[in-house]
């Protein structure tokens, strides 16, 4: 595996690992993920591929978010990386799935002019960037928008240097945690989170991107979100070969989100993974399956 580094249209250095040998297929993380995330992923579709691990931005090898960061902004980093890679093919995951729905109908191909409905005046381009799209659960708000009422308890526990306070409370509103935080005392939960935030940076290595480190990308994210909740509509001009990946064992939300898009996407295929949960995708130390992923992507992507 080696690095690589590409430059933003605002200037901003998006950086990426690199390693397979074929054909070129990005694969963007999710939230409080970062490129290292989908590391065995990537190792199990390496002798197909040359797979792109970038760090989204204020993370690892990216530069910082802007003052008023927008979803434009992660289009372009994508649109960047794909440029300078020529890869036409991406696999993208959570808010990295939206991103990337966002980045395609920016880019349909054969057309130009803004996509009816999609936010903001964007600008599309005729070559089509995205050839092969394939999303795992985007985070996509489709009946109301996307809750940000945690983010005021969130910005003070952040504030206090409380991370794990404000992990916690970021995990519970989107509804990621196990059924047993419902179960237990907050207090317990902190303190529980904390240890775990405390061995974690304790155990990391050079290069590591630990959770403490993420969790003051949650704002952003959170915002990229909010702007982009009920936008499904504008996905009808996705011109790429699409593929919606699922968990069965994932929070409510995302399989509404799958079950729109797959309504608007022009011939969206559908998988669903038995057994399997959100983090379907990441490392197996964090719950992932990157093995079974893999398998459904190798068939897509051929």
């Amino acid at each position: 595996m080696d690095t690589g580094h590409v430059t933003s249209a605002d200037g901003t250095v998006i950086g990426f690992h690199r390693l397979g040998a074929g054909p070129g297929l990005v694969v963007l993380h999710g939230q409080m993920e970062s490129a290292r995330s989908h590391l065995e992923l990537a190792e199990a579709l390496a002798g197909t591929y040359t797979v792109y691990l970038p760090d989204r931005r204020g993370r690892g090898l990216s530069g910082p978010y802007g003052p008023h960061h927008v979803a434009d902004r992660e289009a372009e980093d994508l649109e960047a990386l794909l440029a300078h890679t020529g890869a036409s093919r991406v696999f993208a995951v959570s808010v990295g799935a939206l991103v990337a729905l966002h980045t395609a109908a920016r880019h349909r191909a054969g057309s130009t002019g803004s996509p009816k409905g999609h936010p903001g005046g964007l600008r599309t381009a005729g070559a089509g960037l995205i050839r092969e799209l394939a999303l795992y659960e985007p985070a996509l708000f489709v009946d109301g928008p996307a809750p940000t009422a945690w983010l005021e308890r969130y910005e003070r526990e952040l504030a206090a240097g409380r991370d794990a306070a404000a992990l916690i409370t970021a995990m519970k509103a989107a509804r990621l945690g196990p059924a047993i935080f419902d179960l237990m005392p907050r207090r317990l939960l902190d303190a529980l989170s904390a240890r775990m935030l405390a061995a974690q940076d304790r155990k990391a290595g050079d290069g590591d991107v630990t959770m403490r480190m993420l969790a003051p990308t949650l704002r952003h994210e959170t915002r990229v979100v909010a702007e982009l909740a009920r936008s499904q509509a504008a996905y009808g001009a996705v011109g790429a070969r699409t593929l919606l990946l699922g968990g069965s064992r994932s929070p409510a939300y995302f399989k509404a989100a799958l079950d729109a898009l797959e309504r608007v996407v022009p011939g969206a295929a559908r998988v669903e993974l038995a057994g399997v949960g959100h983090s379907g995708s990441g490392n197996a130390d964090t719950g992932g399956r990157p093995e079974r992923v893999a398998a459904e992507l190798r068939r897509f992507f051929g």
